[in-house]
């Protein structure tokens, strides 16, 4: 059972806006009533022990959550690293051992090191590698940055200031599970996708034509009219360009 302390009423949207109640996320409703649990993304209890009292299903993530019981009694969730289990401890400090849910400072990471929940601003908390089984490899520290390569193999640098959880997401095999049938889907809260070339003109860019035929177009498009795959969504002149060291690879076509 989650901790009632930590729990929060989370209203369904069903994909539409609070304003007008009209469509902004298509292919959302329904679905199984959830709470949110509060999870502690900063872990800023510094150099206080805390003790994992249990591991959780989070159904508002992919990956599984603990809850800690602190030395001082306080409790928290957090994100359960990768082969955490009940009774193991973790601390967060400036410079702590290199061990499995502890969290310490960039600087103070070992090169080559798998992190996770870690932060781009200092005392922000957490905000990239957060979903099952992502972790981001430790590069090295210079002039005061830190360089993360990302699981897209990006390479970026952030402030050696700023923390990090050692070890890897929990959930690892959260990609390879299988659905089962669409009911699951409805349970998650997504509904049927029809595709555009089943659509008319009127609804789709794809839709019309005699049968089966092709869309007709160069390049396949969104509802809207924009092109759907292979565009880069990036602004070009964004402030944060000057930290990207190495741009992510491109995928490979088969």
């Amino acid at each position: 059972m989650p901790y009632k302390k930590l729990l929060k009423p989370k209203p369904s949207r069903a994909g539409r806006s609070r304003q007008q109640g009209k469509i902004t996320v298509r292919h959302r409703g329904g679905g199984h009533k959830k709470q949110y649990r509060v999870i502690d993304f900063k872990r800023d209890k510094f150099n206080i022990l805390g003790k994992v009292e249990s591991i959780e299903y989070d159904p508002n993530r992919s990956a599984n959550i603990a809850l800690v019981c602190y030395v001082d009694g306080e409790r928290r969730y957090i994100l359960a690293p990768d082969k955490l289990k009940k009774n193991h401890e973790i601390l967060t400090g400036e410079k702590t051992e290199v061990k499995n849910g502890y969290r310490m400072m960039l600087k103070n990471i070992p090169v080559g090191t798998l992190v996770y929940n870690v932060e781009m601003q200092p005392g922000k908390g957490g905000q990239i590698s957060r979903s099952a089984g992502s972790s981001i490899q430790m590069q090295g520290v210079e002039n005061g940055m830190a360089q993360l390569k990302m699981p897209s193999s990006e390479v970026r640098l952030v402030s050696e200031k700023c923390f990090a959880s050692i070890g890897q997401v929990s959930n690892p095999q959260h990609n390879r599970r299988k659905i089962g049938k669409a009911g699951r889907k409805r349970w998650m809260g997504w509904r049927p996708t029809v595709r555009g070339s089943a659509m008319t003109p009127h609804d789709h860019p794809h839709g019309g034509g005699e049968g089966r035929t092709g869309i007709g177009l160069k390049h396949p498009k969104t509802p809207w009219g924009k092109i759907a795959l292979g565009k880069k969504t990036r602004k070009k002149h964004k402030k944060s360009n000057k930290f990207i060291i190495k741009r992510r690879r491109k995928k490979k076509r088969k």
